[in-house]
């Protein structure tokens, strides 16, 4: 027998026969893929390692609060996100000391923080060439860092922030603020 003359079973199951070729009926119901013809991912969505994927950024206070949160693409580095982080915080006043990893261990944010009146806190890298800024004093704090990585596993509680499923980076900001509204009413009520 040849392979035209095979049963063909899919979701029929067995012993069915052949199944009948579809049918394309006359008014075809459209779906929401068939009308966007556009890419997938939508803005605020950048390469890295893993694929494409967004950056979220937040500030947290001494006890883990959130203060800030800034979504951007996973394109650029975290130096250059924190002015924008900072200029999109909930509160009026900014943050005397802000606590960061190894990865913000850069000069020129240092100053520019410096000028708003915010002291970086952030152990160097291990190949920096050069003079080191920081000193054992101000490390110390760098142990209370673990309040941010609390902040973010609040966050992640939340299944919808889990993996972002909106094209517009403005709405998946929208729920990242409401899990950052729930986590104070939580907080202080």
């Amino acid at each position: 027998m040849g392979a035209s003359g095979r049963i063909a079973q899919g979701a029929g199951g067995v012993g069915r026969g052949l199944t009948k070729a579809r049918q394309t009926r006359p008014g075809r119901v459209l779906c929401g893929r068939d009308l966007c013809g556009r890419k997938k991912g939508g803005a605020g969505v950048g390469p890295s390692r893993r694929g494409k994927g967004t950056k979220l950024m937040a500030v947290a206070d001494g006890t883990g609060v959130p203060i800030a949160a800034h979504a951007a693409s996973a394109s650029p580095h975290e130096v250059t996100l924190v002015q924008d982080t900072l200029a999109e915080r909930f509160t009026d006043a900014a943050p005397q000391k802000l606590i960061g990893d190894r990865a913000y261990d850069s000069d020129r944010l240092d100053r520019e923080l410096a000028e708003q009146g915010v002291e970086l806190i952030a152990p160097h890298r291990y190949n920096r060439s050069k003079p080191i800024t920081q000193d054992g004093r101000a490390l110390r704090r760098y142990k209370r860092r673990w309040r941010i990585e609390r902040l973010f596993a609040w966050l992640q509680n939340f299944r919808r922030l889990v993996v972002r499923y909106e094209y517009h980076v403005q709405n998946f900001l929208g729920f990242v603020h409401l899990g950052c509204m729930l986590i104070l009413l939580r907080r202080y009520f």
